[in-house]
């Protein structure tokens, strides 16, 4: 709390701070004198990670017999008793919900301090 305070501050200042005080010329001579700047060459690392995660994908599927175990994962589940299915939903729900509230208290310990 006591930083949002001082950003405040900060921006407050900042705003109301004198303008632009004229220095004649000089910053004007440094950026003349600056290497024009240099143009980076692409980087291919985005294509070749989504490439690689493409293959690694097919490669899984077809050494796991084209996702059998997909369909056999989802036939056991459809024989088991509706009880058991709704305590598993239930008990997913409450996970991905502790999981949720853990990163929304994290971060705003994160905040005030």
């Amino acid at each position: 709390m006591n930083e949002i305070k001082q950003e405040d501050w900060l921006d407050r200042q900042l705003r109301e701070a004198a303008p632009y005080i004229d220095d004649e010329g000089f910053t004007a001579r440094v950026l003349e004198q600056l290497p024009p700047p240099q143009h980076s060459r692409r980087s291919f690392r985005g294509p070749i990670l989504l490439a690689i995660t493409l293959l690694a994908s097919v490669l899984a599927y077809l050494l796991s017999d084209g996702g059998r175990f997909l369909v056999v994962a989802v036939t056991r589940m459809t024989t088991l008793p509706t009880l058991w299915l709704f305590v598993l939903a239930l008990g997913s729900g409450i996970l991905v919900m502790a999981g949720g509230v853990i990163a929304a208290i994290s971060k705003t310990r994160e905040l005030q301090s």
